[in-house]
């Protein structure tokens, strides 16, 4: 873990929606450590300030974020040219940790932006299929111009992709609902399924009853909150939820120890 920003140069940037851009940032000297599908990176806007984002990809030296233009930071990382200077700390907080569901069925459920997070774990289960049972990517959006990485879905289909959006648009012939209306088509044995959730914090709750419903045991469903971030290493206390500093002991954490903490709104 590296606690001082290091240089990075933006190697690449792609818009995935109206307000979200996908960047690829190069080291200009020293990279970071490997980065966990799950962590997350401080990245610095010059003169701006920064924030936390979890990596989107990981790809050698090269690291990849999803951000959303929703503040002053993420808005002057949105609109950096390819060629701009970064500055990028971390890797922080706990992973998804998918060795330990090796064997078992997975359910992987992003909402919106959540789906960054997921993203390398898909591509981390995806490459080695055989060491788990049926697994399931789930995405939902408000509508068919906010779903993420909309290429990448044909590739996700092993055994099941399923995509749903609140409103649709002209044109839209996909599932219309909230995301756990596709839990009911999605293949695991719940007594022996992990999942993966990343979304909106009414999204994961709503997620993890419609889980635990079906039978999924509450300690096997990991899910990866948010906190106002600050510090990035536990000492400043802005992202304390209850006994936890999810900078720290989270983003992601199992939904038994979640439960009674997520009826806490931040303020």
């Amino acid at each position: 873990m590296t606690t001082v920003p290091l240089p990075y140069r933006l190697a690449d940037r792609r818009h995935e929606t109206a307000d979200t851009v996908t960047v690829d940032l190069e080291p200009a000297g020293d990279a970071l450590q490997t980065f966990a599908p799950g962590q997350f990176a401080m990245v610095y806007a010059f003169g701006v300030g920064e924030i936390p984002v979890s990596v989107s990809r990981t790809t050698g030296e090269r690291l990849t974020h999803t951000i959303r233009a929703v503040g002053a930071v993420s808005r002057a990382l949105c609109d950096l040219p390819t060629g701009a200077s970064v500055g990028v700390r971390g890797p922080f907080g706990t992973g998804w940790n998918a060795e330990e569901a090796r064997g078992h069925d997975l359910l992987v459920l992003g909402g919106g932006i959540g789906l960054a997070p997921l993203r390398p774990l898909i591509h981390a289960v995806l490459a080695d299929p055989h060491a788990y049972g049926h697994v399931n990517v789930l995405a939902g959006a408000r509508t068919p111009d906010d779903l993420l990485y909309q290429n990448e879905f044909p590739d996700w289909r092993h055994p099941f992709c399923g995509v749903t959006v609140d409103r649709p648009t002209d044109g839209w012939t996909g599932r219309v609902g909230v995301v756990t209306s596709l839990i009911d088509e999605a293949h695991f044995t719940p007594t022996h399924t992990t999942a993966f959730v990343c979304g909106p914090e009414v999204m994961i709750r709503a997620t993890a009853r419609a889980l635990m419903h079906r039978g999924v045991r509450a300690d096997r469903i990991r899910v990866s909150l948010e906190r106002n971030m600050r510090c990035a290493t536990g000492h400043c206390g802005h992202c304390q939820l209850g006994p936890l500093l999810l900078c720290r002991d989270g983003p992601v954490v199992p939904h038994d120890l979640a439960e009674p903490l997520l009826a806490v709104r931040e303020l």
